[in-house]
């Protein structure tokens, strides 16, 4: 049962103290005015018997957050970041509460996030090793000649595991803050022709068209980066559209002077509204089961965050269009 805290619509501790001794000299003075026809000893007893149970009484509401924080902070130091600090008090303490709790509840997410990162990367290598040590001892017991197609295949999950070390190693430094920026000012249209020729995969070719209006636009962002952006938005389109239907890539000016809008539009099934907010999350295929790492999306946004712009998509009749929008430099 939880025992009331009279003071705690008070936003001073000190204003909290000094009402305590006020509390306590004026009730044991009052106490020892109303037994003074008894014996000095007993009256004196008596005042100082009620100043300590109402000093007791005052003082367990004021410090009972601090009892809670000590016993939160244990539990955390077991793993458990579930407990929280009933925080209804006004003063220092109350707010020193109220940053205890989220400080509780932002270790909870990131411990959350850590566990869910291990088992998917877990998941994620398992796959691809799981395939490439079948291929490989089906070559070592004997049951498949190690010809052109079983080495291709053995290639291409080792190519897998590659391009998912490399992605998270890129989302590591990219959430970690450890990639500084280096914006300048370039001309669009080479830029982007330059990353559609360093992104085309020639086991899967996939025609890729480039427009950008006016002629000589310009952006400013780095790019390095921006060049991962759009190399990843090529892949996700390629791997969803058509094999037939070109991808378009498409360059505007941004509503803002100086700012940029990139489109990457596909003709493939689009991605459903309840997954237009998940599709940006590490590890999320919107559904799909195509082989990619589900981590190429979640890299474009965090490198478009740090430009200060925005990503998402946008809604299309036939396929899916994402768009990045790069403020000005």
């Amino acid at each position: 049962m939880r025992l009331p805290r009279p003071l705690d619509p008070l936003r001073s501790f000190k204003v909290k103290t000094g009402l305590l001794v006020v509390a306590s000299l004026v009730l044991a003075s009052l106490t020892f005015w109303a037994t003074s026809q008894w014996q000095f000893r007993f009256a004196l007893l008596s005042a100082l018997v009620v100043a300590l149970v109402v000093t007791q009484v005052l003082a367990h509401g004021m410090t009972s957050p601090l009892r809670e924080m000590t016993a939160a902070a244990r539990a955390m130091a077991t793993g458990d970041y579930t407990r929280r600090v009933r925080a209804t008090s006004r003063d220092e303490i109350g707010e020193l509460a109220v940053a205890f709790n989220q400080m509780a509840a932002d270790l909870e997410a990131e411990d959350r996030y850590r566990r869910e990162l291990v088992g998917n990367v877990s998941h994620e290598l398992r796959t691809p090793i799981t395939a490439l040590q079948a291929v490989l001892e089906n070559v070592v017991d004997g049951v498949a000649e190690p010809d052109e197609a079983t080495m291709r295949a053995a290639l291409a999950q080792t190519e897998r595991l590659g391009r998912l070390v490399t992605d998270l190693l890129d989302l590591s430094r990219l959430e970690g803050g450890v990639v500084p920026l280096q914006r300048r000012v370039f001309e669009v249209r080479p830029f982007l022709d330059e990353v559609v020729r360093l992104a085309a995969d020639p086991t899967r070719p996939s025609p890729v068209r480039v427009d950008v209006e006016p002629v000589g636009l310009r952006g400013s962002a780095d790019p390095a980066r921006l060049h991962q952006v759009v190399a990843n938005l090529l892949d996700n389109a390629a791997r969803h559209g058509s094999a037939e239907s070109p991808v378009l890539v498409r360059a505007r000016p941004g509503d803002v002077a100086g700012g940029l809008i990139l489109d990457v539009h596909d003709d493939g099934p689009g991605i459903a509204d309840v997954d237009r907010s998940r599709v940006f999350e590490r590890f999320t295929r919107g559904g799909a089961q195509d082989g990619g790492t589900g981590l190429g999306l979640a890299i474009a946004r965090w490198a478009v965050e740090l430009h200060d712009g925005r990503i998402g998509v946008v809604d299309t009749e036939t396929g899916c269009c994402i768009r990045v929008v790069l403020p000005p430099g």
